[in-house]
């Protein structure tokens, strides 16, 4: 019980304010999450989801009665989705796991352009959806930043579960948003790790990109063997 309260309560002295003790922590585990991710292990999934949970707290900052800037139903509703999508990609990840992969536990590929159109209309959707409902909840404006940010991030998550290679871009354009908001509503620790987040997603997808072309890339043909009538 110590450790809990002091975990809840401890704060870093930073200038002339303070950060949360929890926010912090989050990020990095969540940082070291989106590492595991690009070198495609499938402790990403686990140390994610611990990440997650710290975060869950933060963002319900007021519920929980601590000293967080501003409560984000659309940022606190992303960690629960992201619990829920990081079973399923955990799950995923361990049972794609085949022999020869060198410890990857998948091959990245790209999705149909079917899925592709499926996903940016699941995502204006959601976003318009979502948008009046965590308005009435009393999510910090801009709402449709937090509603376009819970989408986003559920699409992501989703999309690297698959294997798609397309959800590294889905997290930049999670970031162009999600980073203005938070650095908005006081979240200065989450603001700065999703400013970084930004340019390592960028890395992600090229890494990806280049583990898709050693994979998919055709056999060079086998030149035919010389036959001694062509020697004579």
């Amino acid at each position: 019980m110590d450790f809990l309260r002091w975990l809840f309560e401890a704060q870093i002295p930073v200038g002339g304010s303070v950060l949360v003790l929890r926010e912090v922590l989050g990020n990095i585990f969540g940082l070291a999450s989106a590492l595991g991710g690009m070198r495609r292990k499938v402790w990403a999934w686990p140390i994610g989801i611990a990440g997650n949970l710290l975060l869950l707290t933060v963002f319900l900052g007021n519920v929980f009665g601590a000293a967080s800037p501003a409560t984000l139903w659309g940022q606190a509703g992303r960690q629960i989705m992201f619990i829920s999508v990081a079973a399923y990609g955990w799950y995923r990840w361990r049972q794609g796991r085949q022999p020869g992969t060198h410890g990857h536990a998948i091959v990245p590929g790209w999705a149909s352009p079917k899925v592709r159109m499926a996903m940016a209309a699941a995502m204006i959707a959601g976003t318009a959806g979502l948008t009046p409902v965590f308005d009435a909840m009393g999510s910090y404006p801009p709402v449709w930043a937090d509603a376009w940010t819970f989408m986003g991030s559920l699409l992501a998550t989703y999309g690297m579960a698959r294997g798609w290679t397309e959800f590294w871009l889905i997290w930049v354009a999670v970031d162009i948003v999600g980073v203005p908001l938070l650095f908005s509503a006081g979240y200065f620790a989450s603001a700065f790790m999703y400013l970084f987040y930004g340019f390592f997603t960028l890395a992600g997808f090229f890494v990806w990109w280049r583990a898709d072309r050693r994979v998919n890339r055709p056999p060079k043909p086998t030149p035919e063997p010389e036959t001694a009538g062509a020697l004579s």
